[in-house]
């Protein structure tokens, strides 16, 4: 399609879970839901149409063994955009991955800068790995390099307990955190533990990894503070396996991460039941592979219980209004993506796009 194109997207279109539409135009790359006047050179598109997917919680950019280089990374990009992932939140990566933002055919990134561990305390060459006295300064080192959003880990095996521990004192956390907000970002961490939440959530934090520590006696805390939750459920299928990886060295790790594992959909089942706010996210990058949006979503529905409408939310309409962008919008950029099927019927729709349209462009 010539740049001059206009694309008329006919069927279904689900702007909102109450906002079903019979069309829109894309005309120079953005929405329109009025008929261009004297619309030439037409290309039409047929079917079921949502937002362009979100993966709250991807890395561009990072591979096994930390950073990558472009090319790597241009084809992560691109995987995710075949699945339908057209806005990542980039949860942490070593890599300046600027460079997207110039490529119209690419998924649009909003970054968190570079993980922040605790010393010796995760994964060799993925974060800044400090001590607790320097956590606001690179707190703001890391607000200021990425794109509203800082990515703490919260919590890390603990060689000496033998055992997930927390890694900041709740000083140095409530700290660094309000440093974050006062520079206009907002805070995640990774967590896996329990004991790791309760000192997060009190110092203001916004949102929490996996979150597979979440008790009864902690929602309500987090409902409280309106503290959000990306689960990353296919991340945590890979447990069992690396508790198994651990047995010898850390038995007491090993037994708590099949724990954690055993009622990982019981914890996001109670999450959302009780209103805390629940997004997609894949972990993708690192030991995963991109383009598992699909897979995340199905996990929510037939795993954890989610009502189909709900898991969609939150991989278009909610997940975009959470991290302040536009979805199907007069006026818009024009990143959607078409289905044969009607995803609210059923979720696995999403393995399969028809169509993917980046800034009005088909590119798949």
């Amino acid at each position: 399609m010539s740049d001059h194109a206009v694309l008329h997207v006919k069927g279904r279109v689900l702007a909102g879970p109450d906002d079903v539409r019979d069309e829109l135009w894309v005309v120079a790359g953005r929405i329109s839901y009025d008929r261009p006047a004297g619309a030439r050179d037409v290309r039409t598109v047929q079917g079921w149409v949502l937002p362009g997917l979100v993966d709250a919680h991807c890395h561009v950019g990072l591979g096994p063994g930390g950073p990558v280089g472009p090319d790597v990374a241009e084809k992560q990009a691109v995987t995710d955009r075949e699945a339908g992932t057209l806005l990542i939140r980039d949860a942490g990566s070593p890599s300046d991955t600027r460079w997207v933002d110039d490529r119209a055919d690419l998924p649009k990134i909003i970054r968190a800068g570079r993980h922040i561990a605790r010393t010796r305390r995760y994964i060799r060459g993925y974060a800044h790995e400090i001590e607790p006295e320097d956590l606001v300064a690179y707190v703001a080192r890391e607000a200021r390099r990425g794109d509203g959003w800082v990515k703490l880990v919260g919590d890390w095996i603990d060689r000496e307990a033998g055992d997930l521990a927390p890694s900041w004192p709740r000083e140095a956390a409530e700290a660094a955190i309000a440093e974050a907000h006062r520079l206009g970002a907002r805070v995640t961490a990774h967590c896996f533990a329990e004991n790791s939440l309760r000192d997060l959530v009190e110092s203001g934090i916004d949102c929490i990894e996996h979150a597979t520590g979440l008790t009864e006696d902690l929602i309500p805390l987090f409902v409280e503070h309106g503290v959000a939750i990306v689960p990353t459920l296919v991340n945590i299928a890979t447990f069992p396996q690396l508790a198994a990886g651990g047995e010898t060295r850390f038995p007491r790790w090993s037994a708590h991460m099949r724990r954690l594992h055993e009622r990982r959909y019981d914890t996001v089942r109670s999450a959302h039941d009780a209103g805390i706010p629940v997004f997609v996210g894949t972990d993708a990058g690192g030991a995963l592979p991109h383009g598992l949006v699909a897979a995340e979503v199905a996990e929510l529905v037939t795993g954890a219980g989610l009502p189909p409408l709900t898991a969609l939310a939150a991989t278009t309409w909610e997940a975009r209004r959470w991290l302040g962008r536009p979805g199907l919008d007069e006026g818009a950029p024009a990143d959607l993506v078409v289905y044969d099927g009607d995803p609210r019927a059923d979720v696995r729709v999403l393995a399969a796009p028809r169509r993917v349209v980046v800034d009005g462009r088909v590119v798949g």
